[in-house]
């Protein structure tokens, strides 16, 4: 029997009773579960990368203002669909501050995190001209994505955008959009998973195609102004977060309050329509909804089947935070900076240990250290490596769950890894490396 760092005989019987085809082609819930079973059986702590959830504790302004919410009452009272005055008003404030643009409050709209943010916009985006039935994802991206679209049964394309940055973006959308079926164009900055973060010039060129080809831009700002390289945590001041906003008015923002303010738990996310595109009509929306303005029947169409309203105390607890950040009392990102300084240090033992970083650039610049990283190993596929990994203690997920066309990588999430974990860490990639020599 191999000796790994984890009993061999126990993860193998694990992965059977877990009736997993591969660990390297299972979803992140999947890989999560698996772990969970074999840590309770071995009492070995494993280095969790695969999920992409807070290490950090909820910003105790927000768990205040709830509490105080909660003990007025609110709890008895079903919350409007648009949200309560209060956060519409600091979610507005908070755009202008921290991206430059002016939105009006009817248009920043909570929901159950960006997740259901997502799935209403993609109801309805796809549902305002028959003829633009398909979303185009810039991809790596977030799996689930496209799990919502298979869902609601809407079409989707797709392409890795790691050899298309810079000018060879225009090309390469404009091979999609020509073909007049796209209805939206869907990315996430900084990215899920590769944390690549596209530059002013690739923001520009998608702006200025959705303006040619009027076509939705939906930006999901998950770990809004989480790229380290620059301050973006002064309100009102430049450099502001970058943003498709500065070059198309055709634009939905999903901003998350999981990473940024550690407050996945509470479910609650912002979903920032522009004032052109809520008051855009389109009569095809008839077919499903009760209005043909945009705004409305986003709001009281999908959102209203999917949850009646985002839950009342967690939208409390939201504006009391924004109000903090937008009033410049709140500092942010200097809270969250400790994610970009665990990657810098855990990149290294990669590296050291005959690792590779798969998407290790923007343009020309190297990418920030930050939230996620990407790495592969010689002479190893992406699902043989993660196959072999969870034998040494470690978990992540693969990107050929995410999109991405670099079969041979992994995403690591940096949250849930206690600096405590970085011996063993260290330790394991080590064994890793000498068990698995590489050819010169």
């Amino acid at each position: 029997m191999k000796e790994t760092p984890i009993n061999h005989e126990v993860v193998t019987r694990k992965i059977k009773e877990s009736k997993l085809e591969s660990v390297g082609k299972a979803s992140i819930r999947e890989i999560k579960k698996l772990v969970d079973t074999i840590e309770e059986e071995t009492g070995e702590a494993f280095i969790r990368m695969e999920m992409g959830i807070p290490g950090l504790p909820p910003t105790k302004i927000g768990v205040e203002a709830e509490i105080e919410a909660l003990k007025k009452g609110i709890a008895a009272l079903y919350p409007d669909i648009y949200g309560i005055p209060p956060l519409k008003k600091e979610i507005s404030r908070f755009v202008k501050l921290f991206l430059d643009i002016d939105v009006d409050r009817e248009g920043c709209i909570p929901t159950v995190g960006s997740m259901q943010g997502g799935f209403a916009a993609f109801m309805t985006v796809n549902r305002m001209n028959r003829k633009k039935d398909t979303t185009l994802f810039i991809d790596p991206g977030f799996p689930v994505h496209k799990q919502q679209h298979r869902v609601l049964g809407i079409k989707y394309e797709t392409f890795d955008v790691y050899n298309y940055r810079g000018d060879k973006l225009k090309h390469k959308l404009e091979s999609y959009l020509k073909k007049g079926n796209i209805s939206s164009i869907l990315y996430s900055n900084p990215n899920n998973p590769s944390w690549i973060c596209f530059t002013h010039n690739e923001l520009r060129i998608i702006g200025e195609l959705a303006e040619k080809y009027d076509v939705i831009i939906m930006e999901d700002l998950a770990y809004f102004a989480m790229d380290f390289r620059k301050d973006y945590s002064k309100p009102g001041e430049p450099p502001y977060q970058p943003s498709v906003t500065r070059y198309t008015d055709n634009y939905i923002l999903f901003i998350s309050s999981s990473k940024v303010f550690s407050y996945a738990g509470q479910r609650i996310g912002m979903m920032v329509i522009s004032d052109k595109l809520y008051n855009t009509t389109a009569p095809d929306l008839l077919r499903y909804y009760t209005t043909d303005v945009f705004g409305k029947a986003i709001i009281f169409g999908s959102l209203y089947a999917l949850s009646s309203g985002t839950a009342h105390s967690p939208q409390y607890g939201l504006a009391a935070i924004l109000k903090a950040v937008n009033d410049g009392e709140y500092d942010f990102i200097k809270v969250v900076k400790d994610y970009g300084e665990k990657a810098r240090i855990m990149k290294k033992m990669f590296l050291d240990n005959g690792f590779d970083i798969v998407y290790d650039k923007d343009e020309d610049n190297p990418i920030a250290d930050g939230f996620y990283f990407t790495f592969s190993y010689p002479g190893f596929t992406g699902e043989e490596l993660l196959n072999e990994l969870v034998y040494y203690g470690i978990s992540a997920i693969s990107l050929a769950i995410t999109g991405s066309e670099r079969l041979e990588g992994i995403r690591a999430c940096v949250s849930l890894v206690n600096r405590k974990q970085f011996p063993d860490l260290e330790k394991r990639l080590q064994q890793f490396h000498r068990d698995h020599p590489v050819k010169k």
